[in-house]
């Protein structure tokens, strides 16, 4: 049973609902806790028990103060579309009845919806709104640009999202479990192999690497032996001229070589004690 309370706003103020055949869209209404399912394709997949606590508390106190958005099934029962946090928080709260709209809307709508509401709240992870774009996009048959559109977001940050969903698995896990950012998950991708990102994400766990040295450390994997003689040549090319910089300077032959890790020598040749003086004075 469901009793109308007033006017309100829902999804509406989040996306554009004037295609969908609405029940009840300009009305609030308190639908019963029993009759609500939860949404099998909802894209979030995890809810933090202190914060569904936290959420409990201030319903017992103040109430449900955003009503959530259902869809009344045809066994009567209502499926949720958004606000699944308030409703499993009203549970513990010991509500019976919950402020709802109630819409008509077909699965991939629902599923559309559901995404749009809890990316707008911030509430999902990278990983969470990677699997929910792709799963809209083969679903709905959309391309990148069409699911950007529909989403409110610009094509470039969708296919960010998109190309998260091919990291190792270790990898995405650890996005999900707040271990690496982001950042760090873009730039890990810059490594070409399996075995090159799975061993800098393991590096970033063990030092704590900024998300600008995973990409310095990335373009080093991904360095090719040309790449590697091409640099070898050009560090050459620059001490060769400073060599002759420091010979114009003393007057005598310099010779400059480097190794591993910048690590290198400086040799100044002398033929006489007066050229070795000369030398030490310029150095002083």
């Amino acid at each position: 049973m469901i009793k109308k309370t007033g006017l309100g706003r829902g999804l509406d103020a989040l996306i554009d609902t004037s295609h969908i055949e609405t029940s009840n869209a300009s009305s609030i209404n308190e639908v019963e806790i029993s009759k609500i399912v939860a949404n099998p394709n909802q894209p979030r997949h995890t809810f933090d028990a202190e914060a569904l606590e936290e959420l409990a508390a201030s319903i017992r106190e103040h109430g449900v103060i955003s009503p959530i958005t259902v869809r009344k099934n045809d066994d009567g029962t209502y499926m949720i579309i958004a606000g699944e946090r308030r409703w499993r928080a009203s549970k513990m709260a010991g509500l019976k009845t919950i402020p709802a709209y109630v819409r008509t809307a077909k699965d991939e709508e629902v599923m559309e919806w559901a995404l749009v509401e809890n990316i707008q709240r911030e509430n999902l992870d990278a990983i969470e709104i990677s699997l929910a774009y792709q799963r809209l996009m083969e679903e709905n048959h959309l391309t990148q640009e069409q699911l950007s559109e529909r989403v409110g977001k610009k094509r470039a940050t969708v296919a960010n999202y998109l190309r998260l969903l091919k990291l190792p698995a270790e990898i995405q896990m650890g996005i999900q479990r707040k271990q690496i950012e982001m950042g760090h998950a873009r730039a890990i991708l810059a490594a070409k192999s399996t075995e090159e990102q799975l061993a800098l994400y393991k590096r970033i766990l063990a030092k704590g690497l900024s998300v600008r040295q995973v990409e310095e450390l990335a373009a080093k994997a991904n360095e090719t032996p040309q790449d590697k003689q091409q640099t070898n040549a050009e560090q050459l090319a620059k001490y060769q001229g400073q060599a002759k910089s420091i010979e114009r300077l003393l007057g005598t032959p310099c010779k400059i070589s480097s190794g591993a890790k910048g690590k290198g020598k400086l040799v100044i040749s002398f033929d006489s004690e007066e050229t070795l003086q000369a030398i030490l004075s310029h150095i002083k």
